[in-house]
């Protein structure tokens, strides 16, 4: 048969964005991406209130019309009630994924793929650490090759510090970014090595200069945000990575590789984080940062192709 038509459902979030490419990826499916933005008051409200939920959306919405697709993959809150919305519209005849939990019944989805930390149980559910990414040997590979001009006069170990920010759960304060700074000189110090810094879009810039001013007369590089994102390229060069602890994809892409990767506590609680953060390190795929940075290996985090493979049987589009 030929290959179904896949689409993926967007709320804009880069994060989200790419947990659901990364499936794409995995299930070696072209797709199209769908991105909807939904209007106040909807956006504060639950998905079982949204009535008519094309009717929440604003005009800058790509446009979601017939014909719809066989397969739609989505994640995040705001695209909840659209992807229940197109399936029922298709008259059931697309196949709906979510990732992560879309905190309605699970059955009014084809398959959910959640995190083991949501303690979310369901027949149709499929159970994963972490989250998806679309990170893979080759990419890292390739893009540490494009790169290594731009890092190569850091000493070794390269350090790569994943820096996340405030959010709900999450504040990344001042002292937050000095006690990291202070924590990451005795590491050089210890080490002899060097630091390559990448801010992710919640990083406040404030907190950027303080790390700036801190780091003075330390080998290092922060990415400005100019120019073609490094990300990957730092992931593939990198001798293992510091990554602050509110950011579960960063994690995972940082344990998806056998690198070390130690986690930085900034300020703040969440039971499900904690429940995820808790499983890594006693796997020994992760350690907390105190300022030592030591060469260590762990298991690689990636289960990806399984749940692909357990996708695939669901929906039968693959047979």
């Amino acid at each position: 048969m030929t290959d179904p038509k896949c689409w993926i459902l967007s709320d804009g979030k880069v994060g989200m964005e790419n947990q659901c490419l990364g499936l794409v990826e995995r299930l070696g499916l072209n797709s199209q991406v769908k991105r909807v933005f939904p209007r106040f008051p909807w956006t504060h409200l639950p998905p079982q209130l949204w009535l008519f939920p094309f009717s929440t959306l604003k005009s800058e919405s790509d446009t979601l019309t017939p014909p719809w697709p066989d397969i739609l993959i989505a994640s995040g809150r705001q695209t909840v009630a659209i992807s229940i919305a197109i399936k029922n519209a298709s008259n059931k005849k697309t196949k709906t994924v979510q990732i992560q939990n879309p905190h309605v019944p699970a059955k009014k989805f084809d398959v959910v793929i959640a995190p083991i930390h949501d303690n979310l149980n369901a027949p149709n559910t499929i159970n994963m650490v972490g989250a998806f990414h679309r990170i893979t040997d080759a990419r890292l590979t390739l893009a540490a090759k494009k790169f290594y001009n731009e890092y190569s006069s850091l000493p070794k170990p390269l350090m790569a510090v994943l820096l996340g920010g405030s959010s709900k759960k999450y504040q990344m304060t001042k002292k937050n970014c000095r006690k990291l700074s202070d924590l990451l000189k005795t590491a050089v110090k210890l080490s002899g090595g060097g630091i390559v810094i990448t801010p992710s879009r919640r990083t406040d810039p404030t907190n950027i200069k303080i790390l700036k001013n801190e780091l003075v007369g330390v080998p290092h590089k922060i990415w400005d945000g100019l120019g073609e994102n490094p990300y990957f390229g730092i992931l593939g060069l990198a001798n293992g990575f510091i990554v602050t602890n509110d950011s579960v994809n960063m994690v995972t892409e940082a344990a998806s590789t056998t690198k070390p990767v130690y986690i930085f506590n900034i300020d703040g609680h969440s039971s499900k984080f904690n429940r995820f953060h808790k499983m890594l390190e006693d796997r020994g795929i992760t350690r907390e940062f105190k300022g030592i940075f030591e060469n260590w290996h762990h298991e690689k985090l990636d289960d990806l192709d399984q749940i692909a493979s357990k996708i695939k049987l669901r929906l039968k589009f693959f047979c």
